[in-house]
C-alpha cells in the first residue's frame, strides 16, 4: 500500500471515529427533546462522505453509499464485502488485474474477458530506428473555431494484426506503420465526423519514437499524451471533446459481433476515477453507450471504470468533463469491422453534438 494511501486511509478513520464520538455525545449534551429530536434525523454517514468526497473523488455518491460496515471494512482492509475479488486480489498473483469495475455490462461482459491492455515488446522499441520519419508526424496546429473534437492516441503503437505485412510485426501486434496501427483508426474517424459537419483535429504523434527520445518507458506515455493535448487544447479554445483511441488485446471472438448481418469490432469506454471530472466523464460515456446499444445492439462491450491501481486512473479526463477512452476492437479485427464499428460511433457522436438524439 502506498504512503498516500495509507494517510488518506487514516485520516479517513479519524475523522469517522471523530463524528461518531459526536453524534454519541449529542444525547448527553442536550437535554432538549426537540434538539435530540432534531439530531436524529441528522444522517452523520452522509455528512462525513460529503465532505470527503470534495477531496476523494472516488468516494460513491451520496445515494450510494455503503453501509457503515462496507465503509469500515473498504477502509481498513481493502475488502468489499459484496465483491468477492477483493478478498483474495492482494493474495493471488494477477487477481489484481481483474479489479476494473464493470459501470455498464456490454452483452457478454463479465470479470473473465475483461479488457487487456498490451504493452510494446522490448524488441519493438530497441528497432524504433529501422522504421521511416515518414511514421512521425507532429499534432497539426490550428485556430479554426469550428474545431471542437481532438482525437489522439496515447499508445499509437497498438495495431491489427490483419492491417500487418511481415510475421515478425504481426507476432508482436505492435507497429509504428500508421497504416496498420489505431491512427487508421483515428483517420477515419476524423473523416466521418467532418463529413458530419464536425471540425476536427487529429494528432499522428508517433508516442513510441517520442518515448524513446526522452529515456521514458511505457508507464510514462500518458504524461506525453497530457502535454499534446494541453497544447492542442491552450491554442485552440474551442477543442471540448477529447478521444483518445486505443485497441483491446482480446481474441476476435470476443471483440466482433455480427449486427443485421455485416460484421462490427465492438468497442468499448473506459473512464478514470481519480479525478474531480469523473462523473461527468462516466456520464457521458453512459450516454453514447445507451444510444449506441439502441441503434447497434451489442456493439458495445460496456463502460468500465479504472483507478491508479488498474491503470493511469485519470487518462487526461480531468481536463474536460467530455473526454474519452474508446477502444475500437481488438488485434484480429479487419479494417472492415473496425470501420463499420467507427461509421456507427460517428453516427450516434454526431446525434449527441448536433443535439439530434434523444439524449
Amino acid at each position: 500500500m502506498s504512503l498516500f494511501k495509507l494517510f488518506v486511509r487514516m485520516t479517513l478513520i479519524t475523522i469517522l471515529t471523530f463524528f461518531v464520538a459526536v453524534s454519541f455525545s449529542f444525547n448527553s449534551i442536550f437535554s432538549s427533546t426537540s434538539v435530540k429530536s432534531l439530531l436524529k434525523e441528522v444522517n452523520i454517514q452522509s455528512i462525513l462522505v460529503q465532505m470527503i468526497r470534495s477531496e476523494v473523488h472516488a468516494l460513491p455518491a451520496i445515494d450510494n453509499l455503503p453501509s457503515i460496515t462496507e465503509l469500515s471494512l473498504d477502509l481498513l482492509l481493502n475488502i468489499k464485502p459484496k465483491d468477492v475479488r477483493t478478498y483474495l486480489g492482494n493474495e493471488i498473483p494477477g487477481l489484481s488485474l481483474y479489479h476494473t469495475e464493470i459501470a455498464v455490462a456490454g452483452q457478454g461482459t463479465n470479470i473473465t474477458n475483461l479488457p487487456i491492455e498490451s504493452p510494446p515488446p522490448i524488441e519493438f522499441i530497441e528497432e524504433i530506428d529501422d522504421y521511416e520519419e515518414e511514421y512521425d508526424k507532429p499534432t497539426p496546429k490550428t485556430n479554426n473555431k469550428n474545431m471542437a473534437v481532438y482525437i489522439y492516441h496515447s499508445h499509437s503503437w497498438e495495431a491489427f494484426k490483419p492491417l500487418l505485412q511481415d510475421q515478425k510485426s504481426a507476432n508482436s501486434s505492435s507497429s509504428m506503420n500508421e497504416k496498420a496501427n489505431v491512427i487508421t483508426v483515428g483517420d477515419k474517424l476524423k473523416q466521418d465526423l467532418e463529413d458530419k459537419g464536425i471540425g476536427v483535429v487529429h494528432s499522428k504523434q508517433n508516442v513510441t519514437k517520442a518515448l524513446k527520445s526522452r529515456n521514458w518507458n511505457y508507464n510514462q506515455s500518458y504524461i506525453l499524451s497530457r502535454e499534446t493535448v494541453q497544447e492542442a487544447m491552450t491554442s485552440n479554445n474551442n477543442l471540448k471533446f477529447l478521444i483518445d483511441i486505443h485497441r483491446d488485446s482480446q481474441p476476435k471472438n470476443i471483440t466482433t459481433i455480427t449486427i443485421n448481418q455485416k460484421k462490427y469490432a465492438r468497442l468499448f469506454f473506459v473512464v478514470g476515477k481519480e479525478h474531480k471530472n469523473f462523473e461527468k466523464n462516466l456520464e457521458f460515456a453512459k450516454k453514447l453507450n445507451s444510444e449506441l446499444e439502441k441503434k447497434y445492439p451489442g456493439i458495445s462491450r460496456g463502460v468500465f471504470i479504472k483507478g491508479k491501481s488498474e491503470g493511469n486512473g485519470v487518462y487526461n479526463q480531468d481536463l474536460t468533463e467530455r473526454a474519452l477512452l474508446l477502444e475500437f476492437g481488438g488485434v484480429d479485427n479487419d479494417l472492415t469491422e473496425l470501420y463499420n464499428s467507427i461509421e456507427a460511433f460517428a453516427d450516434i457522436f454526431s446525434g449527441y453534438y448536433w443535439g439530434n438524439s434523444e439524449i
